[in-house]
């Protein structure tokens, strides 16, 4: 990838406050016309650096405010079980992120629910009977300290 320009930097810092922006009030922000910003724009679109445009759901405000990180070790690591982990694990809505870590266990995932008794259920009925889980543990958040979007170029 090509080194940014301030210019660029610039647009990108702005959509990520404010994806809806007007073209015309961007360009107006980052001091060009809008047929260059938009040229820019579609430009990092095409290289993949912007992957699209979404709205931002508050967590919170939709009652999910139980976070539990969560280690997975499975009973078999070779390429067709981890694939066929991935692509079971994908399925669960409630898996906010999920890592593959090396280490002392095989996956890390983040889990937001209700409450305890919705992170059991989740648990029991679909983490615990994905394909080659061998054991779990289970570690509750007490209080989000920093919790953000990728915002920093």
């Amino acid at each position: 990838m090509k080194e940014l320009d301030s210019t660029n930097r610039k647009i990108l810092a702005e959509l990520v406050a404010n994806a809806r922006i007007p073209i015309s009030e961007l360009a107006r922000k980052v001091g060009l016309s809008k047929t260059p910003v938009a040229a820019r724009i579609r430009q990092m679109e095409e290289m993949g650096l912007i992957q699209g445009y979404r709205a931002i759901l508050s967590p919170l405000q939709l009652g999910l405010t139980h976070v539990t990180y969560m280690e997975v070790r499975l009973s078999d690591t070779r390429k067709k079980a981890l694939e066929e982990f991935n692509a079971r694990v994908r399925g669960i809505s409630e898996i906010e992120e999920c890592y593959m870590i090396a280490g002392g266990f095989d996956y890390l995932l983040k889990i937001r629910s209700r409450d305890m008794m919705h992170f059991r259920e989740i648990m029991a009925d679909r983490i615990s009977t994905l394909p080659y889980v061998s054991s779990t543990s289970s570690f509750v958040a007490m209080e989000a300290v920093i919790e953000q979007s990728w915002t920093e170029l």
